[in-house]
């Protein structure tokens, strides 16, 4: 069984309690504008590339046989428009380019989650799932999981929850948490920001909370997006209606993903939005914590 990963994340203390490995599998339904792993969005390894970085050495220019790479008037050009994805020219070790994604076998990533055993031992960690959205690569989220609790490891999933039913209802008997987004309350906002409706979604909460499995609502909170009364008043009745719910996590944005987008060749719809103060965030933990039985802390 392999999957695609673009990063394993070790000493990670915000997705899920004690030290954890965080596992980042490629590809994602959703469209999200604040995406901040917009490298997690295709299935396929990408391609990275940092103008800033290039001496314009034209090493790649020799590698590429689809003339993606080209100098014009000694300087490079990359034309993504004709790349395929064969990755020759990162085999020059340029600091200009890098892969995003790889092909791993789940019993090799399952070894390298493992090194760090006795840390999830003592702090109560252990492996989360990420992405992208896991459940994209139900398969090889699914052999992960059970390779982990096979192990007695302890298992979180960060998801968005637009996957098959079916699938979720298999992962629970192995996720000990899930960390569920729910990124915008309104669905014709969700429609509008992420690509997709939010219907399923919570309907696929709803069906994980009757069957007893435990949940942290992870909210992304995007300045002139979703930052409002009756946002707060959204996530609070959802939070209400479930039984098995831990803590609400407000995650504040961060313009991060936009760089990555850049060295992606794709445009950022958040331009000019930056980190909101943490007077800001404390406000909204203000008005959500009031309306809800549960802990609300930023992430």
């Amino acid at each position: 069984m392999t999957g695609t990963v673009f990063n394993i994340q070790r000493f990670c203390v915000n997705d899920g309690p004690g030290i954890r490995t965080t596992v980042f599998l490629k590809g994602c339904p959703l469209s999200c504008a604040w995406c901040h792993n917009p490298e997690s969005k295709s299935p396929r390894p990408e391609l990275f590339y940092d103008a800033d970085k290039c001496v314009s050495c034209g090493r790649c220019v020799s590698l590429c046989p689809q003339k993606a790479h080209l100098m014009e008037n000694g300087r490079h050009q990359l034309r993504r428009e004709s790349c395929v994805r064969c990755m020759a020219c990162a085999e020059t070790h340029c600091p200009a380019l890098a892969v995003a994604g790889e092909t791993r076998r789940a019993e090799d990533v399952m070894a390298e989650v493992l090194r760090d055993r006795p840390f999830y031992q003592a702090s109560g960690g252990g492996m989360t799932l990420s992405g992208g959205e896991p459940f994209f690569q139900e398969a090889f989220a699914l052999k992960l999981l059970r390779l982990a609790r096979e192990a007695q490891v302890h298992t979180c999933v960060e998801t968005c929850g637009f996957a098959p039913l079916s699938v979720l209802e298999q992962a629970a008997r192995w996720v000990d948490l899930f960390l569920y987004d729910i990124k915008l309350t309104d669905p014709a906002l969700h429609w509008q920001w992420t690509g997709v409706s939010n219907d399923r979604i919570l309907e696929n909460l709803r069906a994980l909370d009757k069957m007893g499995a435990k949940t942290v609502l992870r909210c992304p909170v995007i300045p002139g997006v979703n930052d409002t009364p009756a946002h707060f008043q959204g996530v609070a009745k959802i939070a209400n209606s479930l039984m098995h719910l831990q803590e609400i996590h407000l995650e504040p944005y961060h313009p991060l993903g936009v760089s990555k987008a850049r060295r992606l060749g794709r445009e950022s719809l958040l331009e000019g939005i930056s980190f909101p103060s943490e007077a800001a965030v404390q406000d909204w933990i203000r008005q959500i914590q009031p309306l809800v039985r549960v802990n609300v802390r930023k992430s």
